[in-house]
């Protein structure tokens, strides 16, 4: 089935999106003669979003070694332009160097060249998270949801592996994962649990049932069903082989109570892991009617410089919300 012709509707123009007057091909062409002296690029200076208050965002100067490993990947995707895989890696390199909306650009390119390759789709609806584009990325997302229906599961390649070199994560788990927190962020909460429990049904390994059982039982939470939250919990045990998503595992053994809250929030830093515990932590409190607390914990999560990471991005969608009652 050609599912380019779904009814998920992509918004062109979205309120969020920075506009862009040069178009892909001249802004790529720029983006690579800038690269080969490794200056930081116009594009990835250049405002990638806006949170949903309206603050402009921008990404942090990429380092050289991200720089070079974008500029391995473009020009073997240019030497083998039918290839979908080098395609792929080009997108990830670029979001990686902070460029979300170039890295969306690639994977509409993508997408358009292969429309039934459900990676693509996957990682748009990614970077549409990024940069704030909830309902494109649920839409997207939805698309993927559908294409790997029925087909066999595949390791997906980690584009930063940990540290040990074992990829944690495959695509119909990083598919669903992306989709719950999609749905997650709009407050749609049946929708997300539906995607976390699809994703959690194909975790394959403890990593991914850690990290599905925490947004299950947050969402199961926020949802008012407490008794189906705590039975999610039971697949948590203190001796699991956690390799990669270490904070999403203490927060499970914190919501068990196997850990403190004193033991869980030791030592945050300000980056992506920092802010899954600093969020999980204030949507603890909020779920357990400590509104102001939960609050004031949301707005000095948003206070870091870690806008890109989930955590951040749901305090938030959270906050948001909230000031629109």
């Amino acid at each position: 089935m050609d599912f380019k012709a779904q009814t998920f509707d992509i918004d062109p123009t979205p309120p969020n999106r920075v506009s862009r007057k040069l178009s892909f091909l001249c802004k790529i062409f720029a983006f690579a003669l800038l690269q080969m002296s490794f200056n930081i690029s116009a594009e990835v200076a250049e405002q990638q979003a806006s949170t949903l208050a309206g603050k402009p965002l921008f990404s942090a100067p990429p380092s050289e070694g991200a720089l070079t490993k974008l500029t391995i990947a473009r020009n073997a995707y240019i030497a083998s332009p039918d290839d979908p895989d080098l395609l792929i890696w080009w997108g990830r390199r670029m979001a990686y160097t902070g460029n979300f909306l170039g890295a969306i650009d690639i994977f509409t390119q993508g997408i358009e060249k292969f429309p039934n390759d459900p990676r693509f789709y996957r990682h748009r609806g990614h970077r549409y998270i990024s940069v704030r584009e909830f309902k494109n990325a649920s839409n997207t997302l939805e698309v993927a949801a559908k294409l790997i229906s029925g087909t066999r599961n595949e390791i997906e390649p980690d584009g930063l592996p940990n540290a040990m070199g074992i990829p944690i994560s495959s695509l119909h788990g990083n598919t669903w994962y992306h989709l719950g927190l999609a749905y997650y962020l709009q407050h749609d909460w049946s929708n997300a649990l539906r995607a976390y429990t699809h994703g959690f049904n194909a975790a394959r390994n403890p990593d991914n049932q850690v990290s599905t059982t925490h947004w299950r039982y947050m969402i199961l939470r926020r949802m008012g069903r407490h008794t189906e939250a705590n039975e999610v919990l039971e697949n948590i045990s203190e001796d699991m082989k956690v390799i990669e998503n270490t904070n999403y595992y203490n927060l499970c053994l914190f919501y068990k109570g196997s850990i403190t809250l004193e033991e869980l929030t030791k030592d945050l830093g300000d980056n992506p892991g920092g802010a899954a515990i600093a969020y999980g932590v204030a949507n603890w409190h909020y779920v357990e009617g400590d509104t102001a607390e939960a609050r004031k914990q949301l707005e000095a999560l948003t206070a870091t410089k870690s806008w890109a990471g989930f955590g951040y991005i749901a305090a938030e969608s959270d906050l948001f919300r909230w000031s629109s009652r």
